[in-house]
């Protein structure tokens, strides 16, 4: 498989939305930018904020929606068009309820889990063909069907917030096989737990 050419974060734009769980796409990207000195800028065409950074060898591109979650796709689809990048290029990092705060896991094609903002990608992409970075915020418990949007809209604690930042942290350390199209071997360093002898 060819490397990444572009890195987009899911999750909401505005001030009051910053430190929601729903935004842990954001986060990530937005660190990797700080990381490489890297400048977002409005890019109205693609609905959305974009940088050109240069990141192990690889100029990338990174993107966040500026469209809310619910249509992230109309600012992909429109990036990858205009940009000429290929669906399995891009890696799309997005907060997940089915794995737990201090969770991380790669993962390429399948199904949205209902998130929607990957529901919004396949139905302008037709498919799941690409990559996905799932970051764990946990899950307000069975029979919480009513508590799922206000818990994914909400902060996470501060215990949660930092078992969050640890994944995105630990998701960086394998990021620069993900770039240069090792995916197995980043997938592998990334499911494997710490302390496994």
């Amino acid at each position: 498989m060819s490397g990444l050419r572009l890195i987009v974060g899911l999750g909401n734009p505005g001030a009051e939305h910053l430190r929601t769980r729903h935004n842990a796409g954001f986060w990530f990207v937005d660190a990797l930018a700080r990381q490489v000195n890297g400048r977002f800028g409005v890019e109205s065409k693609l609905r959305g904020e974009t940088a050109k950074v240069h990141y192990a060898d690889r100029s990338l591109w990174l993107l966040k929606p500026t469209t809310y979650m619910n249509a992230s796709g109309a600012s992909v689809a429109a990036a990858l068009r205009y940009w000429k990048i290929e669906p399995d290029e891009m890696l799309v990092v997005h907060d997940d309820l089915d794995l737990p705060p201090g969770a991380a896991r790669l993962k390429f094609d399948g199904g949205h889990g209902g998130q929607n903002g990957l529901r919004d990608i396949f139905a302008h992409l037709g498919h799941g063909a690409f990559h996905r970075l799932r970051i764990g915020i946990g899950h307000p418990g069975p029979g919480n069907r009513d508590r799922v949007t206000p818990w994914v809209l909400g902060r996470p604690s501060a215990a949660d917030e930092a078992e969050i930042l640890d994944a995105i942290g630990r998701a960086f350390d394998v990021l620069p096989f993900v770039v240069e199209g090792e995916f197995e071997k980043a997938m592998h360093r990334l499911h494997t737990p710490e302390d496994k002898d």
